[in-house]
């Protein structure tokens, strides 16, 4: 199994209370996933994350692929950190690590995300032709949602 490493870091300005307050409510999912990727949330979602939190989704990829989807949040440390975990899903293995940390200026977002396709080598060609460039494109739009919500940190 290939494990691919996927790493983005940003900082938002704003309060670590401020941050962690909207990343830690689960309805805001789809405030920061691109419309493209069609996200339904299919559970019922709590006011706010817990460890074993289980979050089932639907997402729809190009026009004719749809995805059952089922994550854990298997950790969360307020003010700190969360780890999402896939239980289903379209990917062989994805544990996302979202950590927080106050710094000059405002919270450091950091997102590290491990993943593997199955499939063997099919798996790792399609990675190299869609999944990356996908993925890639999710955490962008991620990163525009979040500066347009909190605005980007004065240099």
């Amino acid at each position: 199994m290939h494990v691919y490493r996927l790493h983005r870091t940003q900082i938002l300005p704003v309060s670590l209370d401020a941050a962690w307050d909207f990343l830690c409510r689960p309805e805001h999912l789809r405030d920061l996933t691109s419309p493209g990727v069609r996200l339904t949330v299919t559970s019922d979602l709590p006011d706010r994350m817990y460890p074993g939190l289980l979050i089932t989704y639907r997402l729809g990829l190009y026009s004719m692929f749809y995805f059952n989807w089922v994550t854990e949040i298997t950790q969360a440390e307020p003010l700190s950190y969360f780890i999402d975990e896939q239980r289903s899903g379209p990917y062989r293995f994805w544990h996302h690590e979202h950590r927080l940390r106050s710094v000059e200026g405002g919270v450091e977002m950091d997102d590290l995300v491990h993943y593997a396709l199955p499939f063997g080598v099919l798996g790792r060609m399609v990675h190299a032709a869609i999944v990356k460039n996908q993925l890639n494109a999710i955490f962008d739009y991620r990163r525009e949602a979040l500066a347009d919500r909190f605005g980007t940190p004065v240099r």
